[in-house]
């Protein structure tokens, strides 16, 4: 069991305490490992189906349930996914031996759409109660995968616009909108006033068309009604940029 380090000075509650030689006494068992290839699915209209690997890394076998979801998003950018049938994957449970490969095919039920890209979730969860308990009070612990699927006509584009509001205290919020036909994800966004970077943003934000999402950024000197230049880089590797008046 891993140590959970205490400071000098900290102490444990008699719950915490308890808690703790309560999953000491337990049997663990841990997930399997698993891995997916590819990680992100992109289809065209014309394709039917595509196919994905599903390897067992573990030295134990593992049993895998599909679930497919239309993946849409608020104005606010909250994510939204209600289980569908537009999509199917083709077996929708997977057992791998220990070290076992599986390549199974991901078809299209629903006719794609000619202007608009169709965004899903396809969620890889290993099944618990495969695993043979030992003793009653074994843990399962489940691991799951979420891919996005992308369905992507060419007529179908980002189109991302972006403005800075400032926070409190040192924060920037930067706030991207996609009026486009197709999802945007930002991986970067740099906050610059000439050759000066203020702040820098890194992560993997994912504005699906109508959506829009805010990003926070720890920045210096840019006060409201300056003039900053807001870098943003996608996960093709292109960048736009926009040069905006701090509210």
């Amino acid at each position: 069991m891993p140590l959970i380090p205490i400071g000098r000075r900290a102490r444990v509650s008699w719950a915490a305490a308890t808690l703790l030689l309560v999953l000491a006494a337990m049997h663990m068992a841990f997930a399997a490992t698993f891995t997916v290839t590819p990680v992100r699915i992109y289809m065209k209209p014309q394709d039917r189906a595509v196919a994905v690997t599903i390897t067992n890394e573990s030295d134990t076998p593992v049993l895998l349930q599909a679930d497919l979801y239309t993946w849409t998003q608020k104005a606010d950018g909250t994510d939204e996914t209600v289980l569908t049938e537009d999509l199917v994957l083709s077996p929708p449970i997977i057992k791998l031996a220990a070290k076992g490969r599986q390549v199974v095919r991901l078809a299209r039920l629903k006719p794609a759409d000619q202007k608009r890209q169709l965004t899903y979730r396809m969620i890889l969860r290993e099944v618990p109660e495969a695993a043979a308990a030992k003793d009653k009070i074994q843990v399962a612990i489940a691991l799951a995968l979420s891919m996005p699927v992308f369905i992507t006509p060419a007529p179908a584009k980002r189109e991302v616009s972006c403005d800075a509001a400032r926070a409190d205290g040192e924060t920037l919020n930067v706030a991207c909108a996609n009026k486009g036909s197709a999802y945007a994800q930002v991986r970067e966004v740099i906050v610059k006033q000439g050759d000066q970077i203020l702040g820098r943003f890194e992560g993997g934000a994912y504005i699906l068309p109508g959506a829009r999402k805010v990003m926070s950024i720890n920045t210096r000197n840019a006060v409201p009604g300056s003039r900053v230049q807001l870098v943003v880089t996608y996960d093709d590797g292109r960048s736009d940029s926009f040069d905006v008046t701090v509210g």
